[in-house]
């Protein structure tokens, strides 16, 4: 038979994890599938522009920028500041020049791993009613605090959340909190049936009667986290973003290049973004691992910077 293509106990057991109703999620493939869904529905220019247009913040997730582009939309890029925040007065500039349908912002964000400060956040959304702001919370199992609040206060705030980042990356389950009545739009344009079977009694299991387990897994993740990262920490010249995902952003002087080349040297691999240039050039993506990993990824690092 074919899978259940209106998704229902899914949708059940997806929206009881996030603290809503079933009417208001949407599933897909992967958080991808969702963006592209949010692309489709949305690609319709406003009024008085020539395109429809996405705005979301560098560095981030590369999906929000690749697809639209594959689908001949305008993308518009706001540097984080000086601390990998949302810049507040030059994302709300963007907002009202280019007057986007869709805003993607990841919080925590992927590569840094910072939440996006509240405050700033907040305002921006409140400065575009007519915005589609899509916060993106992929890594929010290993953060303090979620920004649901902002769903729940806003008609133009939908929550982006994922299996993927706590072990189930191969179910390929992704969801979206967004109000009933744009969640009845956006599953016009999902594809039937686009979760197989298997995924979705899977992710049900999952979220219902392994719920204990994956929490579990997730606290051991966050105290490995800000274990590693306290001795990063000590190290001279060394510099860690406050984490709230399951990796850290970490500087240093040395080129991030030399760097992965000589753990890359050692069996170690991380993710280096220094062929962006800039201050990307000196920071690496380090994902957590067992304790024996972060364990060796410390020693050699540690012989690389000193």
């Amino acid at each position: 038979r074919y899978p259940d293509a209106a998704l229902a106990e899914l949708r059940r057991a997806l929206a009881a994890r996030s603290g809503v109703e079933p009417e208001a999620v949407i599933a897909g493939v992967g958080s991808d599938e969702i963006i592209t869904v949010l692309l489709t529905a949305l690609s319709t220019p406003r009024r008085g522009t020539d395109a429809p247009t996405v705005l979301t913040t560098t560095p981030t997730f590369v999906m929000y920028a690749m697809s639209a582009r594959v689908r001949g939309q305008r993308v518009i890029e706001v540097p984080l500041d000086e601390r990998w925040d949302l810049d507040e007065t030059a994302f709300v500039a963007a907002l009202r020049e280019h007057r986007p349908g869709l805003a993607f912002i990841a919080s925590p964000n992927n590569p840094t791993g910072n939440l996006m400060d509240r405050a700033r956040l907040e305002r921006a959304i409140a400065a575009a009613p007519d915005t589609l702001f899509v916060i993106d919370e992929a890594y929010i199992d290993y953060s303090a605090r979620n920004q649901l609040d902002l769903y729940r206060r806003y008609g133009n705030v939908a929550v982006l959340r994922t299996l993927s980042k706590i072990g189930l990356a191969a179910l390929r389950v992704g969801w979206l909190v967004a109000h009933p009545d744009l969640v009845r739009e956006l599953d016009k344009v999902r594809l039937p049936y686009n979760l197989p079977t298997l995924s979705q009694r899977l992710a049900v299991v999952a979220t219902t009667e392994l719920a204990e387990e994956l929490a579990l897994g997730t606290a051991r993740v966050i105290a490995e986290r800000e274990r590693l990262a306290e001795r990063l920490s000590r190290l001279p010249g060394v510099e860690v973003t406050p984490s709230q995902a399951n990796f850290l952003w970490v500087g240093c002087e040395r080129s991030a290049e030399a760097i992965f080349d000589g753990l890359r040297a050692r069996g170690i691999l991380v993710r280096s973004f220094h062929a962006r240039g800039g201050r990307l050039g000196q920071r690496l993506r380090v994902t957590i691992g067992t304790p024996s990993e972060n364990d060796a990824f410390y020693a050699a690092y540690e012989a690389l910077v000193s």
